[in-house]
């Protein structure tokens, strides 16, 4: 689909759809939609991630999908035999990737961006942001201005691609967030989440897509983050849980609205009131 083939929704849909494309070339994939005949290979790539029976089932899948919920794929670009890249579909392509996002409208309506699965082969290409970016011009496309999902806030790469490569900002703490899950990524750990809020539009988005200077925020507390959380989480986990207890005492700030954790430029949590939109100085 292009940004000619019908209106825009809204007036940022066509650049939107130009950033996902441009992302797509980069990683050397073709994001959209799944067919039908790749839902089994989405669900290999879940599971592939988490563990068996940590998705969807098939069924729920297929539901999804023809409810018209964003069911997406990362496909690797077929050289045509001129040399071309031909991005028509291929249902035998491997899944590199895999999205699965959902409509919600606690607070507002938002699509729920639940799943992102990448094969650990073809992590490090951009395969995951060009999901995401895909799953925004989708959004734009059909009028819903806002994404929503959770992350684990100690994961240090998960943050700096939410918060700073996407502009998403956080909106809450949810300790405990599913309970136990035991799968092949928190084990045992407690699945703490911090929430984020992506305005698609917003000025702080475009600020984060555009890789320019973020603000330095001021501050009204911290918390530093280790640079590899699962690393420390597999070798020693006594540390980790201790970490994820002081976590949960520094995170007590945001049960305050005004207050908001961002990365400082080496990484850490600060926890700010500033506007979220503000420019750099």
């Amino acid at each position: 689909m292009t940004a000619t083939t019908r209106a825009p929704v809204v007036a940022g849909w066509p650049a939107a759809v130009e950033l996902a494309d441009a992302a797509d070339a980069r990683a050397g994939v073709e994001t959209r939609q799944a067919t039908t005949a790749e839902l089994d290979g989405v669900l290999a790539r879940f599971e592939s991630t988490w563990g068996a029976g940590r998705g969807p089932d098939r069924s729920m899948l297929q539901a999804l999908a023809h409810a018209g919920n964003t069911v997406l794929v990362a496909v690797p670009v077929q050289p045509s035999a001129a040399g071309e890249p031909n991005r028509r579909d291929h249902p035998g392509n491997d899944v590199l990737g895999a999205t699965l996002g959902f409509l919600g409208w606690q607070g507002g309506i938002h699509l729920h961006s639940h799943m992102n699965a990448v094969d650990r082969a073809a992590r490090g290409r951009g395969v995951g942001l060009a999901l995401k970016l895909r799953q925004r011009a989708l959004c734009l496309e059909h009028g819903i201005t806002e994404m929503r999902w959770t992350f684990d806030p100690l994961i240090r790469r998960n943050a700096r691609m939410n918060l700073v490569r996407l502009g998403t900002e956080v909106i809450a703490f949810h300790p405990d967030f599913y309970g136990r899950m035991d799968d092949r990524i928190t084990g045992a750990d407690r699945s703490d989440r911090f929430e984020v809020r992506w305005r698609l539009e917003s000025a702080r988005t475009a600020r984060a897509l555009a890789r320019l200077r973020q603000p330095v925020w001021s501050s009204r507390g911290r918390f530093a983050l280790v640079h590899d959380f699962e690393a420390l989480r597999a070798d020693d986990p006594a540390a980790a849980a201790r970490l994820r207890e002081r976590s949960r005492e520094a995170f007590a700030a945001l049960a305050d609205p005004s207050v908001r954790p961002e990365l400082d430029t080496a990484g850490d949590y600060v926890f700010t009131t500033d506007d979220p939109d503000r420019e750099p100085e």
